[in-house]
């Protein structure tokens, strides 16, 4: 409920009246006096020549981009990102896929197209995002470690630095409403998400290549646990890079 602020001196709210912050039930008050108060309103007036002054003597400058970064990161603001074709691109082909997993649930699809459609729309959201990992580190003993207490099981991080796939460090993505870890690289000039779902013991699979959304996709299943590969880059260089990860995985 509004309740109408009385003042012996109402010039006091011509301040909040010039700057909008009066409610309405206030300011249809204020504006009743003001029409058979010629003193008041005379105040008014100069208060709105002085505020004009202010106004054209003194610009109100933009805040820095540093200052703004300040204040984001202190209230919790995620940095606003320009406008790009990639990140439209990127919005349709999550919007493709996250429609054929509804069609797919429709239609029965496998388990295991579900399970692509959802690491290929956590890759797309990665692109998307600000950033694409979680924790940034191209140092193995740090991404490593990350995972405690946010997975139980975390994934063998290795570095592939010297084949041409950097590690720029890790998140933690959703596959059927569960986190499972993925792991990022890149090459000269595509993001390469490495994703481990857990499947049944005993299972293997040598690598198989797909393609969905726009993105190649790679699988294989060894010791316990599916890996996913999904990446914009060829399919050539996704097959160089399974390579090197399967070896230094298993080293």
């Amino acid at each position: 409920m509004t309740h109408l602020v009385t003042h012996d001196d109402p010039t006091r709210l011509l301040h909040a009246y010039l700057d909008g912050e009066l409610d309405p039930v206030n300011t249809l008050a204020l504006e009743a006096r003001l029409a058979r108060d010629p003193r008041l309103a005379a105040g008014l007036s100069q208060l709105e020549t002085l505020q004009r002054m202010i106004r054209e003597s003194l610009p109100r400058e933009a805040p820095s981009a540093a200052l703004r970064g300040r204040i984001e990161a202190a209230i919790g603001v995620r940095p606003r990102r320009e406008f790009t074709w990639r990140a439209l691109a990127a919005g349709v082909a999550i919007a493709a896929v996250v429609a054929g997993g509804s069609t797919a649930l429709l239609t029965g699809a496998s388990a295991t197209e579900l399970v692509r459609r959802e690491v290929v729309a956590g890759h797309i959201r990665a692109v998307m995002a600000a950033r694409p990992v979680d924790i940034a580190s191209a140092d193995v003993r740090v991404v490593a470690p990350w995972f405690d207490g946010r997975h139980a099981a975390a994934p063998h991080v290795v570095d592939l630095a010297a084949a041409g796939f950097p590690l720029l460090g890790a998140r933690l993505d959703v596959v059927n409403e569960a986190a499972v870890p993925t792991l990022v690289y890149r090459d000269q000039t595509h993001l390469i998400s490495v994703t481990t779902v857990p499947v049944a013991a005993g299972q293997a699979l040598a690598p198989v290549q797909s393609r969905l959304g726009g993105y190649n996709v790679t699988r294989w299943i060894e010791n316990g646990d599916c890996y996913w590969v999904v990446s914009d880059a060829t399919n050539d260089e996704i097959d160089r890079f399974t390579r090197v990860f399967r070896v230094a995985d298993n080293d």
